[in-house]
Order: C-alpha cells, then sequence, then structure tokens
C-alpha cells in the first residue's frame, strides 16, 4: 500500500469527506505512519547546489566567489518556529512527526492542477548578510531576480536583475549605521576571504536584462544533471523512483567542488531546486515531498515566517558552513530549509539559518537567517518577456 492510500485508510469513516483541521489531520497521518514500513537503505555520501536556470550559472558561480551563500540571504531574526524535534521527545514519535507533516503536504501538492505555456516565469527576491567592515553592525543586501523559460526548444531563457540595496537588519543596526554618518555605500566583511572587503550601495540600482540561448538548443535547468524542459514533466511521480533518477547523477560528492557530502544532503538540496524552480507536474511535487519525508536526515520545521512576512512549514537538513573544500574554519554549521505552504505544497523561500556560528557564519549568532530566496512567483504564462 502507498503512503497516500495508507492516509486514506487510516481516516475515521465517521468524518466523510468534511474537512478537518490541521491537528486533526497530523493525528490522522501519524496513525498511518505507526503502521510497520520498510526502512530505506543508507547511501554514500555528497555535497548540495541549488536547481538554477543554466542562463543564470555563470551569475551564480561570481556570486558564491564574491562571497555570498549559493542561496540568498535575510535579515537575522529569531525564527518564530518549533522545531519537530525535541531532546525529551522519543525519537519514533519525532520521526513520525516529521513524516505525517510531509505526507500532508504530498497529498495536498499532488492535488494542484497541471498547467503549461509558452514561458516558465519565476520572480524571487534575495537576501543576504554581511558585517559591516568598520563599525559593529549587520547590513541585509536585497536583489530581485526575473527569469522566464522556454517550453520549446531552441529559443532563448531571459532574466531581469535589480539591485534593491543593502541596509541595516534590525533598528539596534540601524542605528549603529547612524551613528558612523550613515553612509551610502557600506563597506562589508567578505565571508571567508580574510581582510577582503566590499562597498554595497543602499540605494536601488537599475534593473539589468540579460538573455542566452539555451544549452545544446534544449537544456533549460541543473537537476543533478542538465535537463530539458521534457526531462522535468517526464520526472517519475513515485519517489522511489524518482529517488532514482536523481541519485543516478550522484558520484559521491559536491557538482560545485570535490567535497564530500552525504548524500541525503545531496538529495535535499538538488530537490529544493525542484520546489523553488522548476516546472514539474504536481505529481512530481507529490512524489518528491514522499521521497524527503524518507530521509532519516531532515527535520520539519512549524510556523516559519519568510523575509516576505508569509507563514509556511519548513522541512529542514544540518551541514558544514564551509566556503569552499579547502577553506580551514572552526566548524560553523548551517541548517538548510524549504519552507512551503502546507495547503498547497508550493515553495515559499529557501533560508540557510546560523545553527552554530563558524566558518562562513562567524559572529553570527544562532537562529540567524542568513541567507534566503522568497518565491515570489513561479508559473507558466504565454506572455511575451519584458526583459
Amino acid at each position: 500500500m502507498n503512503p497516500i492510500d495508507q492516509l486514506r485508510a487510516a481516516r475515521p469513516a465517521h468524518l466523510g469527506d468534511t474537512p478537518v483541521d490541521q491537528s486533526t489531520r497530523t493525528a490522522e497521518l501519524s496513525r498511518a505512519m505507526a503502521q510497520p514500513r520498510p526502512v530505506p537503505a543508507r547511501r554514500r555520501t555528497v555535497r548540495p547546489v541549488w536547481g538554477f536556470g543554466l542562463a543564470g550559472a555563470a551569475a551564480a558561480v561570481t556570486a558564491v566567489a564574491v562571497a555570498v551563500s549559493g542561496t540568498g540571504g535575510t535579515a537575522p531574526r529569531a525564527p518564530s518556529a518549533q522545531v519537530v524535534s525535541s531532546q525529551t521527545a522519543p525519537a519514533q514519535e519525532i520521526r513520525l512527526s516529521a513524516q505525517a507533516v510531509l505526507l500532508a503536504a504530498a497529498h495536498s501538492a499532488a492535488r494542484q492542477p497541471d498547467t503549461a505555456g509558452a514561458y516558465w516565469h519565476t520572480v524571487s527576491v534575495s537576501r543576504n548578510l554581511f558585517k559591516a567592515a568598520d563599525a559593529d553592525y549587520t547590513v541585509v543586501n536585497r536583489e530581485r531576480n526575473e527569469s522566464w523559460t522556454p517550453s520549446a526548444t531552441g529559443g532563448e531563457q531571459r532574466s531581469r536583475t535589480q539591485p534593491l540595496g543593502a541596509e541595516p537588519a534590525s533598528p539596534e543596526d540601524e542605528t549603529a549605521w547612524k551613528q558612523v554618518g550613515s553612509p551610502a555605500g557600506i563597506s562589508v566583511t567578505v565571508p571567508g576571504k580574510r581582510g577582503a572587503k566590499l562597498v554595497l550601495p543602499t540605494g536601488q540600482g537599475a534593473a539589468q536584462d540579460g538573455h542566452a540561448s539555451l544549452v545544446d538548443g534544449d537544456k533549460v535547468f541543473w537537476l543533478g544533471r542538465n535537463v530539458t524542459m521534457k526531462d522535468l514533466r517526464d520526472l517519475p511521480s513515485d519517489p522511489d523512483k524518482l529517488k532514482a533518477w536523481l541519485l543516478r547523477s550522484y558520484d559521491g560528492h559536491d557538482t560545485e567542488s570535490d567535497a564530500p557530502m552525504a548524500s541525503d544532503a545531496w538529495l535535499f538540496a538538488v530537490t529544493v531546486g525542484l520546489f523553488t524552480d522548476m516546472p514539474v507536474t504536481p505529481e512530481v511535487r507529490g512524489a518528491a515531498f514522499q521521497m524527503l519525508a524518507g530521509l532519516k536526515t531532515i527535520k520539519v520545521v512549524r510556523d516559519v515566517t519568510d523575509a516576505e512576512g508569509r507563514t509556511g512549514t519548513a522541512v529542514a537538513i544540518e551541514g558544514q558552513a564551509k566556503l569552499n573544500a579547502t577553506a580551514k574554519d572552526d566548524g560553523g554549521i548551517l541548517q538548510t530549509r524549504l519552507v512551503f505552504d502546507e495547503t498547497t505544497g508550493q515553495a515559499l523561500a529557501r533560508e540557510s539559518v546560523v545553527v552554530r556560528p563558524g566558518g562562513r557564519v562567524a559572529g553570527f549568532a544562532p537562529g540567524t537567517v542568513w541567507s534566503s530566496e522568497s518565491v515570489l512567483e513561479a508559473g507558466w504564462t504565454d506572455a511575451e518577456p519584458t526583459a
């Protein structure tokens, strides 16, 4: 019996089709998942990279070299969240609770309507935190990104990028910024680059338009390997088959370097890109949630407020906060998480949260959302690109 059938079988008959509240639904899901099921075999190790349009790959690599994380950034805030994990809760209860939430999201995602169009259109805002170089305060740098990816082969990907400016990350940081004269260009330190500095303007910049031919005439995204639009639309909707399809690209290390990373982390990173960037079918999104529910290293975080003020649920995994494979650091830990709407399974944001300061997140308190990318729009359109 597959997980969705388990959910249906576990639902009390007297409830019929009447909508139920979230707490009741979670209890039903936990009951379903309490039934015996096989434990997936452990895999080898590797390292993550977000999925992104191939036309933006060069810009993404440049951003990493300049010193931002591969995921974007957000202002520091103590996450208003409850981790579905506790030092006192039995491990089985923790696991079942996380699985229940993800399986509910799988069911919601798979029920969404499927459409198609001439272009896959996305709009996002990235936020990255920096420490001021000459004073004790933190700033957040913001950028808006828009892209159009054609459904037909032989076309061009188009993009529009607009700097939204840097600003103090909190009222306390604003006070410190004003004390040094409210500079219009804020000098900041570059994470992982000793002595390196970067000047971030506080004002909004002009939008820059770009376009590039599809790689090989038909490759549109990176999903462990370069994929076509047809590859994405034909992904398997069975969670085990989807996992196997993705792991065919896994060779024991990060695609950006030779640094090792656990296969769970690699799968998680690739899957986050699938949710935030790519036009997969609702059934595949549902299968992806089911696949994540089977990973032993993930956690679920409830009531997360993203940088746009939207509340959602997050699935998260932890890893080292190294800048690259050779960087020497003191072992900082980052939690990478996908924030989503449980009622639809749609992605809201991806975030990097400081768990233990060190490495490129040295000086940032635990709980700080160090970087983020908020998804504002993601859908098909027949309108021609404006870039």
